[in-house]
């Protein structure tokens, strides 16, 4: 039975739906996300902007009846900010009268799920990476996916994100094979939004109807998709509630290495070595942030030491 494994790490809640030693779903979230479910005091700036008492901004979608520009309101978070090159999309909300009140946690959503949750801690064996936790990160910094015979190129782009599908032998087999791969990647990854999947060149409606199915029996819902075209194409359209896995990860390349860093240090046993040899933007990234270095030398009970 697939089951949830969960860290409660130094600059990131980690979490990854894993079953039979393989990930399903990987989901990492920072304290400082503006979470789905938020409700929080807030100023209507603009006809459809409310902006908070730390400055940071919330769309609207709709103007709040009553409500005129200055005036105070209070806001739910119905979708999180979502990175972009050069821009990020700002968080989405409407007027509420609820009560301003955080919104459920990364540990809360998947203690919400069908699937038991397991808390891990530093001194416990690496189930995390046993599972391939940093093959999956590396899948999403770099948008190589293997899968049987071929491999998938992943890039997000703020139209879309597109899958390119690269293999060799027949076909018809490569594209059927590439339909359920995407479809695992989609889910291991949080993609939502529009996706694109460029398959291979195949002759024949009823072949492009079964890997259409290929993907429908993979990828759960919601969805919607269009049909396979003479050129290979195909465009699926999911929820896009937060940012996926490798949005949030190439958002802020030092910040995920650096976290990733802290991981491996908390994890590193006491008799083992304190020196630690990181780049050097990873490494001032780390110093520079005095609740990382208290947070770990709180965890671990000792002060690393950063080789230059």
């Amino acid at each position: 039975m697939p089951e949830w494994l969960y860290e409660d790490g130094i600059g990131e809640a980690r979490a990854a739906l894993v079953a039979d030693d393989r990930i399903l779903a990987a989901r990492i979230e920072r304290p400082d996300t503006l979470r789905i479910g938020t409700v929080v005091a807030a100023r209507l700036t603009d006809r459809l902007v409310a902006t908070l008492n730390d400055g940071a901004q919330v769309l609207l979608d709709r103007p709040p009846p009553g409500v005129t520009l200055g005036a105070r309101l209070t806001v739910e978070v119905t979708r999180e900010a979502i990175p972009e090159p050069g821009r990020a999309k700002r968080p989405r909300g409407r007027a509420t009268d609820l009560p301003v009140a955080p919104g459920p946690d990364l540990l809360a959503r998947i203690a919400a799920t069908p699937h038991p949750v397991r808390r891990l801690h530093p001194h416990d064996a690496d189930a995390l990476e046993a599972a391939g936790w940093s093959e999956v990160l590396e899948e999403a910094t770099d948008g190589e996916i293997a899968f049987a015979g071929g491999a998938l190129r992943m890039s997000p782009t703020p139209a879309m994100t597109l899958f390119d599908v690269d293999g060799d032998g027949d076909l018809a087999s490569l594209a059927l094979r590439a339909a359920t791969a995407v479809a695992l990647a989609i889910r291991r990854h949080a993609i939502g939004g529009s996706i694109g999947i460029d398959f291979p060149s195949v002759a024949g409606k009823a072949l492009r109807q079964e890997i259409a199915a290929a993907l429908d029996a993979a990828l759960p819902p919601p969805f919607e998709r269009t049909a396979v075209n003479g050129f290979g194409f195909l465009q699926i359209v999911r929820p896009r509630p937060r940012a996926s896995l490798p949005e949030r990860l190439r958002e802020d390349p030092t910040g995920a290495a650096a976290r990733a860093a802290l991981r491996v240090i908390e994890r590193t046993p006491a008799g083992s070595s304190n020196r630690f040899h990181l780049p050097a933007a990873v490494r001032d990234r780390i110093v520079a942030r005095g609740d990382w270095m208290e947070a770990l030398m709180r965890r671990t009970g000792r002060t690393p030491i950063f080789d230059a």
